[in-house]
């Protein structure tokens, strides 16, 4: 039997460790093998649930579900499993009815209320909020890769000389981009505790400001970094700079070009602050199915066509249960590299690209699955929660 060396490293490099020693079976790890089905560059084969090994009737009850209004506001839900397209079903809303009825009649991408800005102004282009994470965890890798950024253990400060830095100035020295990547970056911040509507919210307030860099580094340090989770949407945006800075690209066309013409993904919206940068912590907008594809390159441990788009080993990195984030206890979601982990089965972990609102793209690596949910569940009805939806997609599967 090989053995890994026991040696204190970086997560990355542990990853890849792991990764060499056959441990591909662990929580967060992706086939990698070449699908038998051709890649779907140019637009997803279908086939049916019983032939992928589903049982459609359990699918049906969940697509009844959504067309009665069970879970809130639904707008589409795809499985794909062994490559295949095995199911797929949309739903409509009327979302500018819904709007009147609510207090804020402001028009504009940021009140989350404007059906103009779901989907994008009356497009099949879906609004994936904080999805837009993890395609931003993706294209810090790519940077990685490709020698731009010097890895995860680089340390944040340097890259932000041209701003105000008032907080503490030891701990922020101490971030490293690691820190940034795993949301433990000790960065006062709440987007927790009150509804992203509210001006309270921490997230709410950066995307009211003109410099959403400079109001994410104006936040007190409360903690050092590397300590208790604290979802913070203004630590993404931090990356939108970085990549900037380190690239040269702005982080969108940087995607267009890096991760998004590989495959064969040639229409997308991204939002940018009032400084021109990449709304890299929610303002991309993609189709359904082009999600899939995203959540297909994971599967596929970062190939495509035979091409390495994310670098050896950024996967594995990136879907392990690196944070216990405390959420749904007892059975915490954990979190890697801006990617969410639910558990399920004996030990399991799917992982998971979720944004508000109901934006779910989840990975199943051990039943070769994946499921693709969107909606804008911020009203008045019970939203679907992650961990339902894989627990429901699961339990279509087949002895």
């Amino acid at each position: 039997m090989r053995r890994c060396p026991l040696v204190v490293l970086p997560m990355i490099v542990l990853a890849i460790l792991a990764a060499a020693c056959g441990r591909g079976s662990e929580p967060g790890s992706s086939p990698a093998a070449a699908p038998a089905n051709p890649w779907p560059t140019k637009g997803w084969t279908t086939s049916t649930p019983e032939a992928e090994g589903l049982d459609p009737a359990v699918l049906s009850a969940l697509h009844d579900e959504f067309a009665a209004g069970t879970h809130g506001y639904i707008d589409s839900m795809l499985v794909i499993r062994h490559g295949q397209l095995v199911f797929e079903r949309g739903y409509t809303h009327d979302y500018q009815a819904l709007f009147t009825t609510q207090p804020d009649q402001t028009r504009g991408p940021y009140n989350y209320y404007d059906p103009n800005w779901h989907p994008y102004r009356d497009g099949d282009l879906h609004t994936m909020q904080s999805v837009s994470k993890s395609v931003t965890s993706a294209l810090v890798g790519i940077a990685i890769g490709r020698g731009e950024i010097p890895g995860v253990q680089a340390k944040m400060a340097p890259y932000y000389v041209d701003f105000r830095l008032k907080s503490d100035q030891a701990r922020w020295n101490a971030m490293t981009l690691e820190h940034v990547l795993t949301m433990t970056t000790g960065i006062q911040w709440d987007e927790s505790t009150v509804a992203y509507t509210d001006p309270r919210n921490s997230c709410a307030g950066m995307e009211k400001s003109d410099d959403w860099i400079q109001f994410v580094l104006d936040q007190p340090m409360a903690a050092d970094p590397g300590g208790a989770f604290v979802y913070n949407s203004g630590a993404t945006e931090l990356m939108s700079y970085l990549i900037k800075k380190t690239t040269g690209r702005e982080a969108h066309e940087y995607a267009r070009e890096h991760l998004f013409a590989p495959l064969g993904i040639d229409r997308f919206y991204w939002k940018t602050t009032p400084k021109g940068l990449a709304d890299t912590e929610g303002g991309l907008y993609l189709t359904p199915r082009d999600l899939a594809k995203f959540a297909y390159l994971y599967l596929r441990d970062g190939m495509w066509e035979g091409k390495r788009v994310l670098p050896e080993g950024w996967v594995a990195a990136s879907t392990r249960p690196l944070v216990d984030t405390g959420i749904n206890k007892p059975k915490n979601r954990r979190y890697g590299y801006q990617w969410w982990l639910l558990p399920h089965g004996d030990g399991r972990y799917a992982y998971v690209a979720n944004g508000y609102g109901g934006q779910y793209a989840i990975v199943v690596p051990e039943h070769d699955l994946i499921a693709v949910f969107t909606g804008w569940n911020i009203y008045d009805k019970p939203a679907l929660s992650p961990q339902v939806a894989l627990e429901r997609v699961l339990a279509a599967l087949k002895p």
